[in-house]
């Protein structure tokens, strides 16, 4: 069927726009009646919304819907009624569009997985496979309402990643325009006058000078070369499986920062996983969804292999042992949670578990980046004054008052 773009008129004389397919006029003009609007006016629209859409909406938007939407479901309001309030009542354009397509899928006969599937920049495969086993088990306000604690939970992790790095960051900047500052004016305008006191220099003040005139020949290439360095990381990581993986594992190894963030993927996974299962998600399924949700093609690999020593038959706590990347603690709670019947449960304690831990791991890093920070801007500090005093203060020494 051809896909038409509308105006119509609701009840209370508030216009509307969008999308729908409808096989001719009176087609549209009986599906809008059946969602409580009058046509004013139509065209027929070349490319389906959905199909080219990259609409995203911003993540305490998505919370504002699931909430709300799960609070009409709960009080018994019609999934199709429901959404056209928030159709009318929302502000965020992009999330007023998403729901006004939702809307005329769900009018014309789509459930209402299938018809976030249609917007997967808003909606991911977690979303609708948690929409749609609700739907199959009734209880798709439950889900809504578990989605929304998972999505609170995850804006909480990220407003702490950003609250972690803004600090260093601009400490960081302080840093690179003290030492800029210092190597391309202070320094040069001192080495005049250090080299015509006619004596051996010190080898750190050798090294000084070096350093200073590498920053005033070559500033472009200091200020370009990272830029261009990032850049290429960021090509080949988008095409080379391969520098993926070991970029990704690297992350995990790292110094201080990779156990935080193998901890943070563990806890997501733990969460999505149980989120998952206990909405009536097979085993199976679960583990290929959570595939892509990790964020790491290295713990995505290890993943992968479980889920397949898990089809051919091995339990899952046996099954993610054999790839030799989770840690103890999660292989025994699998296996607590296989023995007890009650796997949902022991995944959330994993979850509460790294995401404690996480937290505190966070206010110890930030609380030993000021120090470090200051050690390092006082070390440099102190490189320039000793490098460039030391000479003089030599000087001073031997003359004979």
């Amino acid at each position: 069927m051809p896909l038409m773009q509308y105006k119509a008129m609701d009840e209370r004389g508030r216009i509307a726009t969008g999308r729908m397919e409808a096989a001719n006029a009176a087609d549209l003009e009986l599906r809008l009646e059946r969602m409580g609007l009058d046509l004013v006016n139509f065209a027929e629209a070349k490319i389906r919304a959905s199909a080219s859409s990259g609409t995203r909406v911003p993540r305490r938007e998505l919370i504002g819907f699931c909430f709300q939407l799960e609070q009409l479901l709960s009080s018994g309001v019609p999934v199709l009624e429901g959404l056209v309030d928030l159709r009318d009542s929302v502000e965020d354009r992009n999330l007023r569009e998403v729901i006004a397509g939702m809307v005329e899928s769900i009018a014309g006969g789509k459930t209402l997985s299938g018809a976030m599937e249609e917007f997967p920049q808003v909606f991911d495969g977690v979303f609708v496979n948690l929409v749609r086993a609700g739907e199959f088990s009734g209880q798709v306000a439950t889900v809504l309402q578990k989605i929304t604690e998972t999505l609170k939970w995850q804006d909480e992790q990220a407003a702490q990643v950003k609250k972690l790095l803004m600090y260093p960051t601009f400490v960081g900047l302080v840093v690179i325009l003290v030492l800029a500052f210092l190597m391309t004016y202070l320094v040069p305008q001192l080495v005049g006058f250090i080299k015509n006191m006619g004596q051996e220099l010190p080898w750190h003040t050798q090294v000084l000078i070096g350093v200073s005139n590498v920053f005033v020949s070559y500033w472009w290439a200091i200020v370009i070369a990272p830029v261009l360095i990032g850049l290429f990381v960021m090509l080949v990581y988008k095409v080379s499986p391969g520098f993926q993986f070991a970029l990704d594992d690297f992350k995990l190894r790292m110094w201080v920062i990779g156990p935080i963030l193998k901890k943070i993927i563990l806890a997501r996974f733990a969460n999505f996983f149980a989120l998952m299962y206990a909405s009536g998600i097979t085993v199976l399924d679960c583990v290929r969804i959570s595939e892509g949700l990790v964020g790491n093609k290295a713990v995505e690999e290890a993943t992968r292999r479980a889920g397949r020593q898990i089809a051919d038959g091995a339990s899952i706590s046996a099954g993610f042992e054999s790839t030799g990347l989770f840690p103890p603690l999660v292989l025994r709670m699998l296996r607590v949670g296989e023995n007890t019947g009650a796997l949902d449960t022991a995944l959330l304690n994993i979850s509460y578990f790294y995401n404690r831990d996480v937290d505190e791991s966070m206010q110890r890093l930030q609380a030993m980046i000021g120090p470090v920070m200051t050690v390092v801007l006082g070390g440099v500090l102190g490189w320039v004054i000793l490098s460039v005093l030391g000479p003089i203060y030599d000087l001073i020494s031997q003359i004979d008052f």
